[in-house]
């Protein structure tokens, strides 16, 4: 294995929690949500790292993965529940993490504590061998106790250097077949919370993307095109990534649909509870090392 470059990763996870937490504070009825997710990312850049992955807002019923498209005439409404998920690479070493912002319930939502409580919990129990099965169950536990359910099929995931996504995965319930964690592991760990039966569906276009693999001259791709989706560095981009480099919305579409028919992208569409039930989402970095686990995405106490 690799040596970890710990103070890179560091530096990654405190950009990542610092634009994450000035999103926060932008989350306020009638800002457009792509005007946050773009400030977020111009964070991330002028700290000296690049987004890992494009920033996504996330209302309400939405889970995970609403990107805003090009010109999103989106704005945050009075009683909206968002998700702002976002992270951070330098030179390569990722680092995730996300925050609720309960508009409705204000800070006392209990939905939002409910995914804090879970992370905290689960954290706690992190280390070197520990069983992810407790990890799931500490999830569970905590979210059942206070009258919601967890999303049963979205789960947690290691990080890697350009790598968004790898195992082990971190069930959000205690998956009797998982694994342990090893020393020079980093996970995401997020609890996803919800007043429904925690099951989510694909729904809506997507908008963000990667690269299954290197793209090699046999596969005839256009350099302008190479070029635009090589921005990222092999980690995931989104439909207005590509429009800032390509500079005309039909290049971006035909770009779009070059790259599926070649079969070298994924897509990564919404992710959508039933219409009417509220998710929560709570997410940090965290390395496991010889002797414990390192949050990466906490800032320190003021």
């Amino acid at each position: 294995m690799k040596a970890i470059d710990l103070e890179k990763l560091r530096r990654s996870g405190f950009i990542s929690a610092t634009a994450r937490e000035h999103g926060k504070k932008m989350i306020k009825p009638g800002v457009r949500i792509e005007a946050i997710a773009r400030e977020v990312e111009q964070i991330i850049h002028d700290m000296g790292g690049k987004p890992a992955f494009p920033a996504q807002l996330s209302r309400n019923n939405i889970a995970a993965h609403y990107c805003s498209p090009p010109d999103d005439p989106t704005t945050v409404q009075p009683d909206d529940i968002i998700k702002l998920d976002l992270g951070t690479q330098v030179d390569g070493y990722v680092t995730d993490n996300a925050v609720t912002v309960d508009l409705r319930d204000g800070e006392n939502s209990l939905i939002v504590a409910a995914s804090r409580m879970a992370l905290d919990n689960a954290i706690s129990v992190m280390g070197p061998g520990a069983s992810i099965t407790e990890i799931g169950r500490q999830i569970e536990s905590t979210v059942k106790a206070l009258g919601f359910n967890p999303i049963y099929n979205l789960t947690g995931h290691g990080v890697a250097r350009f790598v968004i996504h790898c195992a082990p995965s971190i069930p959000n319930y205690p998956d009797m077949k998982a694994g342990r964690l090893r020393a020079n592991m980093t996970i995401a760990c997020e609890p996803f919370v919800c007043d429904g039966k925690g099951y989510i569906d694909i729904k809506g276009e997507a908008e963000v993307f990667m690269l299954r693999r290197d793209i090699k001259p046999k596969d005839n791709v256009p350099q302008d095109i190479i070029a635009a989706v090589s921005v990222t560095e092999g980690l995931p981009f989104a439909r207005r990534q590509l429009l800032a480099v390509l500079r005309d919305a039909r290049k971006v579409e035909d770009a779009i649909k070059l790259l599926t028919k070649k079969a070298l992208i994924d897509e990564y569409p919404p992710l959508c509870e039933k219409p009417g039930v509220r998710v929560a989402q709570t997410e940090h970095t965290i390395f496991i090392s010889e002797t414990g686990a390192e949050v990466m995405t906490r800032l320190p106490a003021s």
